[in-house]
């Protein structure tokens, strides 16, 4: 649920925190055992430590996230302790992140800045507790206010996000029920007048501006970061990192089978077209010629660019009319069918885009509504996972097991056989979701158990290197709504 800012940027260290790193380190060690027996003076730790963040005493306001941000007991208090520091009553929602982010920089690795903008939600409804429903509804805009300023003001290909769409994809997103127009308006407006800015480090402001479409590596050389694709939807913002692995490279035929969210692709534009193909990080590059590493990308090359985060590649057996066809289903279920040019090919292909999708792909943002009746895809994050392989594992797996009993508890309760239209329509959505998903994490945990790194720094001929766990999913299974997907909210 971040920006294209939000999921690239890379925290700075510095070695101003050596001390500060080493003294949270401790508490959150020491104290965090009797944190959950509710020890006073842990409490008072952390409210220490909140007031020195808060006053940057000895610390930047780069530190700041970062101890906020953590996923343990004591992070939790620090970050409850330092929101106690802002009074947001009576103040709408982007004025109060406006004010917020005037107190620090939003860095970090992508789950921390999520935890940070948890707590930011969960004070601002503790302050307006009539203003949104639920502190769920509240993280739920925020995300999409984070969302929308980069889409109105990162240096994006493709049209900008109109108000009608901004309001479109909340749809259902406040406990299952609309957020008021009236309310959307005016923050979708108050983005577009004014873009939200984070404070800077008085160092930052002497080097090169970046508005967070630039990420640093190794804290030294700095690499371009375009948007990938031809989408005006925020969600897709992915990464262009000129400086990634190519992982395969060939000519591949494309045929554009569905758009965004699985809706049919209009006729005109579902011709074959050949490109050379180049996987490249998690990045699918389609280009006319052939690949040159010190050839800039132009921009028709960034619009075809497929990013294969969470995506899923398998054999398209429905589809007869041409020989050596694989099927690619992305993260915001657009699908796209490729011609290789033999039998193997098409299986090397399948196997590099899987490898690199269960080895790179950044564990799903946790879910901001728990009580919705409508049904939509959760977000999936563009960025690289910041897991081990062996931590990769076990969130996949862990992922396949909830993914498994809400697709057991999904069918227990199948809907009335005399109920039509959008509730039947809603049952089949979700349940073609949960069963597409436990058949990616099923692939994905294969590939990861299989050794899929050897795999990805082998050569091109390696077609047969992996047991053929991929599934061959039928394009009948595509959407059984793929006229109706569209219109559910992502």
């Amino acid at each position: 649920m971040h920006n294209a800012g939000l999921q690239n940027m890379v925290l700075d260290s510095s070695a101003a925190m050596g001390s500060n790193k080493l003294q949270e380190k401790d508490a959150a060690g020491a104290l965090g055992h009797d944190l959950s027996n509710g020890n006073s003076s842990n409490l008072e730790a952390a409210r220490h430590l909140a007031e020195r963040l808060y006053h940057l005493d000895r610390f930047k306001r780069s530190d700041v996230a970062k101890h906020l941000g953590k996923n343990n007991e004591f992070s939790k208090l620090v970050a409850e302790e330092y929101l106690k520091f802002f009074d947001f009553t009576g103040m709408t929602l982007d004025f109060s992140l406006r004010s917020f982010f005037k107190a620090f920089s939003l860095i970090g690795e992508t789950q921390e800045r999520e935890r940070v903008l948890i707590h930011f939600s969960s004070r601002y409804y503790q302050c307006n507790p009539n203003t949104i429903s639920s502190k769920d509804g509240v993280h739920c805009l925020t995300c999409a206010l984070m969302l929308l300023n980069t889409d109105l003001h990162g240096h994006n290909i493709g049209k900008k996000m109109t108000c009608q769409e901004f309001i479109a994809n909340l749809q259902g997103m406040n406990d299952g029920k609309d957020f008021q127009k009236g309310l959307l308006k005016a923050l979708y407006n108050s983005i577009k007048n004014e873009k939200l800015e984070w404070a800077v480090d008085e160092e930052e402001k002497k080097k090169p501006h970046s508005d967070g479409t630039d990420e640093k590596d190794n804290g030294n050389q700095t690499k371009a970061v375009s948007r990938i694709g031809n989408s005006n939807n925020p969600f897709l913002d992915i990464p262009h990192d000129p400086n990634a692995a190519v992982y395969k490279t060939g000519f591949l035929a494309r045929k554009i089978h569905a758009d965004m969210d699985g809706k049919k692709t209009p006729w005109g534009k579902r011709g074959w077209k050949t490109f050379y193909a180049v996987l490249k990080g998690t990045v699918l590059y389609l280009q006319k010629d052939e690949y040159k590493p010190e050839k800039a990308l132009s921009e028709e090359d960034l619009k075809n660019a497929v990013s294969v985060h969470h995506a899923l590649a398998s054999k398209a057996t429905d589809y007869e009319k041409k020989p050596n066809v694989l099927k690619l289903k992305t993260a915001d279920w657009r699908v796209l069918l490729f011609q290789a040019q033999s039998q193997e090919e098409m299986q090397t292909w399948i196997n590099k885009i899987n490898c690199v999708a269960a080895v790179f792909s950044a564990p799903p943002f946790p879910a901001a509504i728990g009580s919705q009746k409508k049904f939509s895809r959760p977000l999936l994050p563009a960025t690289t996972t910041k897991l081990s392989q062996d931590e990769q594992l076990k969130s996949h797996e862990a992922k396949l097991k909830q993914i498994s009993t809400e697709l057991a508890e999904h069918r227990s309760y199948p809907p009335d056989k005399k109920l039509k239209g959008k509730e039947v329509d809603d049952y089949r959505l979700r349940d073609h979701y949960l069963e597409f998903e436990k058949n990616r994490y099923e692939i994905y945990i294969g590939l990861l158990k299989e050794g899929v790194k050897e795999l990805l720094s082998g050569g091109e001929n390696d077609a047969s290197g992996l047991k053929k766990s991929h599934s061959s999913t039928s394009l009948n299974q595509e959407s059984p709504v793929s006229a109706k997907a569209s219109q559910a909210p992502n």
